[in-house]
């Protein structure tokens, strides 16, 4: 099977191609989220795709979006492609396995990062001034050192080509305005919930990034993919 690079879907209005996924219209309340079989790398997206790449993603976040239901509310419908609007049936050779009917939400402008351990541009911060997002850690961490609790450090959401910033959580509260309370608590309260389950099964999950939208009512939901490899860090324990 070759690899869905681009999803075509003439009938639905395309919104965006993010790095990997595609987001159409389906009504005024209701978005198709096609995860393609492109990769993106550093916020570089490749040429080239690996079939089958976006099934696999989708079907992670689908069994997270389950586990943490009674956590946060989410954006999901249904991926059951039968449940779906028959303007989205007719594109069932490229949707099956890789499709999401979503909740049309407003996405809140920051990445909400939550790390567990030291790693990739948290250690590079630390080794500089022995801060994470500007927030003081012990003397003494390395490479893969466990935090004595799971950190909160946000970053911006860079165009396609460039590259996220990390920001202090003060930062990310003026950006998420009367959000930023409940973003914090639910992306702490994902993270350890996903990480106990995945300790349990011999997976640390170093650290990972979640979205979140707001509904017509202000209820802050999680949103996009949730602990995939392209959002997370797992490492076998």
């Amino acid at each position: 099977m070759p690899a869905l690079v681009s999803s075509t879907c003439p009938a639905l209005k395309l919104l965006a191609r993010g790095k990997v996924r595609d987001v159409y219209e389906v009504d005024a309340q209701h978005l198709l989220f096609v995860a393609s079989d492109r990769i993106s790398a550093f916020d570089v997206v490749m040429t080239n795709g690996i079939p089958r790449k976006g099934e696999v993603l989708t079907q992670i976040s689908l069994f997270w979006f389950d586990l943490l239901k009674g956590v946060c509310p989410n954006h999901l419908v249904t991926a059951d492609l039968s449940r779906m609007p028959a303007v989205v049936q007719q594109y069932q050779d490229q949707l099956t396995g890789r499709s999401m009917l979503v909740k049309r939400l407003k996405i809140l402008p920051v990445e909400a990062i939550v790390r567990g351990y030291l790693t990739g541009s948290g250690l590079k911060e630390y080794n500089k001034s022995q801060t994470v997002c500007g927030l003081p850690l012990p003397a003494g961490l390395g490479e893969a050192s466990k935090l004595d609790q799971p950190l909160y450090t946000p970053s911006t959401k860079a165009e396609i080509g460039a590259h996220d910033e990390n920001i202090h959580p003060d930062q990310a509260a003026k950006l998420l305005g009367p959000h930023a309370q409940a973003v914090q608590a639910l992306a702490l309260k994902a993270y350890t919930t996903a990480r106990d389950y995945a300790a349990q099964r011999g997976i640390i999950i170093a650290d990972t990034k979640f979205e979140f939208g707001v509904d017509a009512a202000g209820v802050v939901h999680l949103a996009d993919e949730v602990l995939t490899p392209d959002s997370s860090r797992f490492w076998p324990a």
